[in-house]
């Protein structure tokens, strides 16, 4: 029963389909606590604020994300399976969202609307520069001598990824991620070669 979840998750669980949904600006307190089906100061009891709510709401989503990503690495077993699986838990994330109607990545669509330094902001911007620091670190596997190609082919991994997540968010379906995996396995195999050059030559 609804009753022993606690209004905290309740709370979370609203949020999180109304911001995705509807959008950050666009939800009220009123129609996330009629969702979550507790008083409004039941939301004020577990958050200070709607901004603190919506930095909760981020801060699931970054957790769901781990838990996928996590799920993937244990079944990878080489580094270049290991990139492969950040892009997989992309696909996997967005899975959940389509009940909602699939807009893309939830945390960016949020980052959008708020303000330069709320707390919100940095959550998001761990997640993606932890994206990037996963594939410096898997292709550091591969290639622990090439620190600047290293450098440049994450770089490249990581817009290919929020790039392809954007479109895809357009699109309504996860048709880009997956077609952006594809280009990341010839990366990859490129990358792999001796003497291989960056994948885009630096201005």
């Amino acid at each position: 029963m609804t009753d022993r979840v606690p209004a905290r998750d309740r709370l979370l669980k609203a949020a999180a389909e109304l911001f995705y949904a509807e959008g950050v600006g666009a939800t009220g307190i009123d129609a996330i606590t009629a969702r979550a089906g507790v008083a409004k100061m039941s939301l004020y009891n577990n958050f200070s604020s709607k901004a603190d709510l919506v930095n909760g709401y981020l801060q699931n989503r970054v957790s769901e994300w781990q838990d996928l990503l996590s799920e993937r690495l244990g079944t990878a077993r080489t580094p270049q399976e290991r990139v492969l699986a950040v892009f997989d838990s992309y696909v996997d994330h967005a899975a959940l969202t389509y009940a909602w109607g699939f807009r893309g990545c939830g945390l960016l669509n949020a980052a959008a609307e708020l303000p330069v330094g709320d707390p919100g902001r940095a959550t998001v911007a761990f997640q993606k520069d932890e994206v990037e620091r996963l594939f410096k670190q898997f292709l550091g596997d591969i290639s622990p001598d090439a620190e600047t190609l290293v450098e440049e082919t994450a770089q490249h991994l990581s817009f290919l990824l929020e790039g392809a997540m954007a479109r895809a968010g357009l699109d309504g379906h996860d048709g880009r991620l997956k077609a952006a995996r594809k280009i990341a396995v010839s990366i990859l195999e490129q990358f792999a070669k001796p003497g291989s050059s960056p994948p885009l030559a630096a201005d």
